[in-house]
């Protein structure tokens, strides 16, 4: 009896390693999805990054130009009260 309940005791625990690994394989599958997901988002960034950058110059120059006007309207505001 005691050989009987050792060998079901050992095949309880295979089948629970077998299912923790079953689980541990699942969770890599999906971490490897999550990886190949984050690579495009990375490389759509990027993209999206270099087509942004020239606009800063642009966006300095425009700002000086709004300050000129905003520097020329408060003057004639002054000058109409």
């Amino acid at each position: 009896m005691n050989a009987f309940l050792i060998i079901l005791t050992l095949i309880e625990v295979l089948l629970l390693v077998v299912v923790l690994a079953g689980y541990l394989i699942a969770i890599a599958a999906t971490l490897s999805k999550t990886l190949g997901s984050l690579k495009l988002i990375t490389i759509g960034v990027k993209a999206i990054d270099s087509q942004v950058e020239p606009i800063s110059s642009d966006v300095r120059g425009i700002n000086g130009a709004l300050e000129q006007v905003a520097n020329a309207l408060a003057d004639a505001t002054r000058g109409a009260r």
